[in-house]
């Protein structure tokens, strides 16, 4: 349905919030750090004027009027009848949601200042805001030699988006009681940690950049399921990278999207000559083309710039449609196509 053209009023009012949208972010930020916004809410029946919040939070009056006029500007916080500062739903939300908070702090921390060099990389097809972190080809290569800060809220993003399904998929990976598993990208180890708890038996092998992986072993080791898991150097940006085990399941999650096309499909090849006709893999990722909700295709639609500008330059939050697509092409077809909570797609596929 074709929406009703803007008044031009509107419109205007609209571009000026994009173009001072980094001011509002940086607010937010400053407001939530100092406490403010946290402050004003559990004080919400006692004095919160400027004079106020000053004493209380030692932050200067100057400081609070500059920072609460444009929250206010942004209804993020209001004033009520005695001219004192209240939170409104949009400030609750940036102040005490977990997924808010997990986007606010990958954004300051992870991406700001790399999203500067958004036009170099697209111009170049290379992640140039990674320049910001350090010397290296993709984020994944520095990954475990970032700043703890900026570590801290990539991991926390990357497992918010991915931790809440695993309960849900372990019904389904284990189904038909597979001996083996191979973890792709197994990142800090979290799924193939869940695996070993949920079955006592089954053996994996993980698969992974050389810091990653030695990340992941050692938590396995300190869980004491080292006896059960072995681990795998692989590059796949490599010219022939290679999958040296079989197995019953495959599994990648939230893996593939961190690739372009042609470098999914080379992935996808490679795992399906590793692959038995008995074999299962398995793919869990977050489709733009499948969300109920607006604000969560617009968040998919925003990381796909993180992977421009700072992860490698060339991979996006992609649509369902082009994964199926990559896997028919790489001789692999799809058995079952499952929805996981409000976010995730989990395909099941097998050789043709």
């Amino acid at each position: 349905m074709k929406q009703k053209p803007l008044k031009a009023v509107t419109a205007i009012e609209e571009a000026q919030k994009i173009a001072f949208a980094p001011f509002v972010f940086q607010t937010t930020v400053t407001l939530r750090d100092l406490g403010v916004l946290d402050y004003i809410f559990n004080h919400k029946n006692e004095e919160n004027s400027i004079t106020n919040l000053s004493e209380v939070l030692d932050v200067s009056v100057y400081g609070l009027e500059v920072l609460l006029e444009i929250a206010e500007s942004a209804n993020i916080v209001s004033k009520n009848e005695k001219n004192e500062f209240e939170l409104t739903k949009t400030g609750y939300f940036l102040t005490y949601n977990q997924m808010i908070n997990v986007n606010l702090n990958f954004t300051n921390d992870v991406c700001y200042k790399g999203l500067h060099h958004l036009k170099d990389s697209i111009t170049n097809t290379k992640p140039e805001g990674l320049k910001e972190f350090g010397n290296w080809d993709t984020i994944y290569e520095g990954l475990s030699q970032l700043d703890k800060k900026v570590q801290k809220s990539w991991f926390e993003f990357d497992h918010f988006y991915s931790d809440g399904i695993f309960d849900m998929a372990l019904s389904i990976v284990f189904r038909n009681h597979p001996k083996t598993l191979i973890d792709i990208g197994a990142n800090t180890g979290k799924f193939t940690l869940q695996c070993l708890n949920y079955n006592k038996d089954v053996a994996i092998t993980i698969y992974d950049l050389p810091g990653q992986l030695k990340v992941a072993l050692q938590n396995i080791s300190n869980a004491g399921y080292a006896d059960r898991v072995t681990g795998e150097e692989i590059d796949w940006l490599s010219e022939n990278p290679t999958i040296h085990h079989t197995a019953n399941v495959f599994w990648m999650s939230q893996f593939l999207d961190c690739f372009s096309k042609e470098e999914i499909l080379k992935i996808l090849k490679v795992a399906g000559k590793a692959m038995t006709k008995d074999s299962e893999l398995i793919i869990v990722e977050t489709f733009t083309d499948r969300q109920k909700f607006k604000n969560a295709q617009f968040s998919l639609q925003a990381t796909s710039l993180y992977f421009t500008a700072l992860a490698n330059g060339n991979s996006r939050m992609y649509d369902a449609s082009v994964f199926i697509q990559l896997i028919e092409k790489a001789g692999l077809t799809v058995t079952k196509d499952h929805t996981l909570g409000d976010y995730h797609t989990l395909l099941i596929c097998k050789l043709k």
